[in-house]
């Protein structure tokens, strides 16, 4: 599928047009990793500060082992996906028994530690260790359908398997640096054949040998066949307070954020009144509704919460942990789905 020609004009764009990155900085294979890790469905603009935080705080893989968990969260905290970090720590853990901690310097062993997968163990291998292995995301499969004119499903795990393939076999018969040349494709389809919107066609190093741009194809291709299970639900928060101190709960060690502490809530949108009696079952009487607050929502991948919510008044109960708001900015890790009010003004009433 690509050959000499191809690899030069992507390499030579790529140096040109390449973006600012910390990480691609100094790509040491930690840096390498928890940036990829943090990249998975979030946005580089995104990505960045939480990155230069967490390397500042967790500057190698011995420092993340060690970190606590609530702190571990809490500098993880806005990301989402939290499964992704508990899993970096899970493999920091590994790398320090069984490699010194280091991270391993080959694909097959990379692929055995928590959390990574083909494409995570590939971007490590390539960028950091300049390893002959392919790169294959959500970018570069939109970018290689549509060059080659190819009609497969990009959400088809076979699509993937077999492009991983084929670049595998060229990389492994190329000269071409694996990193600029992985890092080339992910930022062509970031910059140029975007995901969304009309692709920049006339700014693309390619657009000479790309057979959707050649014939118009560029919006039937690639192909992705909608698959959504995307549900919507109502839930009705709680921002119980006791004194200026907020109540929170930790969530279940199983299923969406788990082992995070979140607001009270129960499913459904519940009236002024359900809310109250809802409320009694919990404080046995001891509760005052003030005040319903704005209507907020939170997208999760698979799932949309559309949150009602309540300030409510209450006296201090085993139920739930009561913390300062100062304790909720610099230690508490609650995840942004339950942070869309403004906790310092309520709790000053």
């Amino acid at each position: 599928m690509c050959d000499y020609v191809f690899s030069e004009q992507l390499i030579a764009w790529f140096r040109n047009n390449k973006r600012y990155m910390p990480w691609r900085e100094d790509p040491t294979p930690y840096h390498v990793w928890v940036s990829e890790i943090m990249l998975q469905q979030t946005r580089v603009d995104t990505v960045m500060p939480y990155y230069e935080r967490f390397i500042r705080e967790l500057p190698d893989v011995r420092a993340l082992a060690e970190c606590p968990d609530e702190r571990l969260l809490k500098y993880w905290e806005g990301l989402g996906y939290y499964s992704r970090v508990r899993n970096l720590k899970k493999a920091a853990e590994v790398c320090v028994l069984e490699y010194g901690g280091a991270l391993p310097d080959s694909f097959s062993a990379l692929l055995k530690l928590p959390g990574i997968g083909s494409y995570t163990a590939g971007a490590v291998s390539s960028i950091a260790f300049h390893l002959r292995e392919p790169v294959v995301d959500g970018n570069v499969l939109r970018v290689m359908m549509r060059i080659f004119g190819r009609y497969d499903d990009i959400k088809n795990p076979a699509t993937k398997a077999f492009l991983e393939k084929d670049l595998k076999e060229f990389l492994a018969s190329s000269e071409c640096d694996p990193s600029e040349f992985n890092q080339g494709l992910m930022e062509l389809g970031a910059l140029v054949c975007i995901p969304n919107g009309k692709p920049l066609c006339g700014e693309c190093p390619m657009k000479d040998r790309c057979v959707a741009c050649q014939k118009s194809l560029t919006e039937v291709l690639p192909v992705a066949e909608d698959k959504n299970t995307h549900k919507n639900e109502d839930i009705t928060v709680f921002l119980i307070k006791c004194g200026n101190n907020l109540a929170i709960r930790k969530r279940a060690e199983k299923g969406l954020l788990s082992g995070l502490y979140e607001l009270p809530y129960v499913e459904g949108k519940l009236t002024q009144e359900e809310a109250f009696e809802a409320l009694k079952g919990i404080f046995r009487g001891r509760v005052k509704l003030i005040t319903k607050l704005s209507e907020e929502k939170h997208v999760f991948s698979h799932i949309t919460w559309k949150m009602h919510a309540y300030l409510v008044e209450a006296s201090a109960t085993d139920e739930f942990r009561f913390v300062s708001f100062d304790e909720l900015k610099q230690e508490i890790p609650l995840p942004q789905a339950f942070n869309k009010w403004d906790f310092e003004a309520l709790l000053s009433k």
